[in-house]
């Protein structure tokens, strides 16, 4: 009788986690769908605050703590697979084992699910930094895109220039993290909404890897930690901290991120920045003209100084050396991800930086 009563406890018991585990997710997709709500209530109180707490937490620790975690669950991941597929190969799989399973698997989903959305997910649903700024809607056709491609032409020419004849070098990791953080200190005077506050920044542990499967940086939303592979090409590596460091303030869109990376680099005194990030947004502009004008985005290329086509050809190359088998496969789920989550454009979404670029420039007549 004992053990019926527990038994009988326990389903009760794990009903009552499956209800509140749904009631979880549609209270999260009904806030989802108010984005006002979503900026003011969590990405401007509850996340602002819950993310300098994890930053507070882990971003003293030298290393990533986020990417030992992954290591862990990874490996956690891998045992688990095995365990599960060896009663198949043993013919001991049956139909209320696969149930058992399966409902384990969903468990398992939900509370990610859950936390991720907790923890920083909803900032995909908020207004965004175009509406933050006040920014008019723009068309987006062939002549505004020549148009920005030929004012970031002139601006990734001018910035390399000075560094070239300030011979300026580019910094060690510890020093480019903490000139990152200046920048955004410096647009915060301006842009009181791009506040950072405790800096957790580190380079990723699988740099390495990275270079296979084809990222630079990433956030973990999990410890509030900005990874940034810092074995990229060095000119790359300003740019791409400040975009996961958009990604710690609340910027969860890859176009928003790189904005607010823009932002920090363009209001700052920093040229190495500066340049790192009119590069980038030079290459989404002029991949952008060339799917409507090819011959155009070809004559742009050859308008750069050759400090800059040199720069280019480097990128190049690292791109060839680390091409990998994996690699579309990878982009392929990353881009489903990103359509997923408020990005119906994929990968595609990292280029629409240029059309808040376009607004930002017929608003304030600079870039």
């Amino acid at each position: 009788m004992a053990k019926g009563y527990e038994f009988y406890n326990g389903l009760k018991k794990r009903k009552w986690i499956w209800l509140i585990l749904v009631l979880l997710i549609i209270i999260i997709r009904l806030f989802a769908q108010n984005h006002y709500h979503v900026e003011k209530f969590y990405t401007n109180n509850f996340y602002y605050f819950f993310a300098i707490t994890l930053r507070f937490l882990f971003g003293w620790i030298p290393f990533s703590i986020g990417d030992v975690l992954y290591f862990v669950a990874g490996c956690w991941l891998f045992w688990k697979l095995v365990k599960n597929i060896s009663p198949f190969f043993k013919k001991r799989f049956t139909k209320k084992l696969l149930l058992q399973k399966t409902r384990k698997l969903v468990f398992i989903f939900i509370i990610i699910y859950i936390v991720f959305n907790i923890f920083w997910g909803l900032n995909y649903n908020r207004k965004g930094i175009a509406w933050q700024l006040h920014l008019p809607k723009i068309e987006y056709d062939t002549m505004h895109l020549k148009i920005m491609q030929q004012l970031l032409l002139q601006k990734v020419n001018e910035t390399k220039k000075i560094l070239v004849a300030k011979k300026i070098l580019y910094p060690g990791k510890k020093e480019l993290f903490k000139r990152a953080k200046s920048c955004y200190d410096e647009a915060a005077v301006f842009y009181p909404f791009m506040k950072y506050k405790i800096q957790s920044v580190k380079s990723s542990l699988y740099g390495w890897l990275g270079n296979y499967l084809g990222f630079t940086g990433y956030y973990n939303p999990f410890t509030g930690e900005a990874q940034v592979n810092a074995t990229v090409p060095k000119f790359l590596l300003p740019y791409i901290t400040l975009h996961e460091m958009g990604h710690q303030i609340g910027y969860a869109k890859e176009d928003e991120a790189n904005f607010s990376g823009y932002l920090a680099a363009v209001n700052s005194n920093d040229t190495l920045f500066q340049y790192s990030a009119y590069l980038d947004l030079f290459v989404y502009a002029n991949r952008e003209v060339y799917y409507f004008d090819s011959t155009a985005s070809k004559l742009a290329a050859t308008q750069l100084s050759p400090e800059v086509k040199g720069d280019i050809l480097e990128w190049r190359r690292f791109n060839k050396k680390y091409t990998s088998v994996f690699e579309p496969a990878i982009s392929w789920l990353y881009g489903k991800y990103l359509q997923v989550n408020q990005q119906p454009n994929g990968l595609r979404s990292y280029n629409e930086v240029i059309a808040t670029l376009m607004a930002y420039y017929k608003k304030f007549g600079r870039i």
